[in-house]
């Protein structure tokens, strides 16, 4: 990808393997202003939990991030960020995020970043490319905010270009690609946003969930949105063939975060054999 001269270019690469039942991060390497925090095991030494930092506090037109995260055989390591991204204004120049992620065999990977806040006028491109071995587990989570609504701001201009794909031993499993203008048609279309300013989507790929779960999980969230009276949202879950998806759509980042923290709470267990600890960070 062309990288246009930017304010920050930042490259942070991490590398897990395991050790005898313990997963250690055995590579660590940046450039520029992107961090990680010291291992973390709040769910004991098979699992390590890794806390993403961009220093600067957000991102400005021409800033381009970079992620590449390599989880060695039989390792477990969850990623995840200190707070909410926050994308400003373009100035003409794009913005951009690349991830890169690589899991071996009998290996899991969760990437549960807190939700990315789009300014007006920002113009940004976010890809993600998850390379999963045979028996790789993955459970990827994203919640984007389109405008600061409690400020009373729309995303009226501006863009976001999206791509995602996961390969299993190099055979596409999901691909999916988007472009949204801000202020466009998109915005209120029920093919696009229908009128919300936030979405959320979590991906989860390593063995189907039974009918009888996914069930589960939409009796629940349609539960917790009926509780909820006069807060609008929608939601949907779907078991493919080779990976699970479910998505949110409403007004609230809050809600969008419940929403997604249940259904990995049911998936997590089931696909990884383990509980659903939520991160410590998310909490602060």
């Amino acid at each position: 990808m062309e990288i246009l001269e930017s304010n920050w270019q930042a490259h942070l690469t991490l590398g897990f393997a395991d050790d005898k039942g313990t997963t250690r991060l055995v590579q660590r390497s940046h450039v520029g202003p992107l961090r990680v925090q010291k291992p973390l095991y709040p769910e004991g030494e098979h699992i390590c939990h890794a806390v993403v930092l961009h220093p600067p506090g957000g991102v400005v037109g021409g800033d381009h991030l970079a992620l590449t995260t390599t989880v060695g055989s039989e390792a477990h390591a969850v990623l995840t960020t200190p707070g909410a991204a926050k994308w400003y204004k373009a100035n003409g120049r794009i913005s951009r995020q690349e991830l890169t992620f690589t899991i071996g065999d009998d290996a899991c990977l969760e990437w549960l970043p807190q939700e990315s806040i789009f300014f007006d006028t920002a113009d940004v491109q976010l890809t993600q490319t998850v390379n999963l071995s045979k028996t790789s587990r993955y459970i990827g989570c994203e919640i984007l905010c389109f405008g600061r609504t409690a400020s009373g701001e729309s995303f009226t201009s501006g863009g976001l270009s999206q791509q995602t794909i996961l390969r299993r031993e190099g055979k596409l499993i999901w691909w999916e690609q988007g472009n949204l203008k801000g202020g466009s048609a998109a915005m209120h279309s029920p093919l696009g946003l229908s009128g919300n300013s936030v979405c959320a989507t979590l991906l989860a790929t390593g063995k189907p969930l039974s009918a009888t779960l996914v069930q589960t999980i939409r009796e629940e969230i349609d539960s917790m949105l009926g509780k909820l009276g006069n807060v609008e949202g929608d939601f949907g879950i779907s078991q493919g063939k080779s990976l699970v998806v479910a998505r949110y759509l409403g007004t609230s980042s809050e809600i969008a975060r419940r929403v997604m923290l249940c259904v990995w709470q049911h998936v997590r267990p089931e696909l990884m054999g383990c509980a659903a600890v939520v991160p410590r960070i998310w909490q602060t």
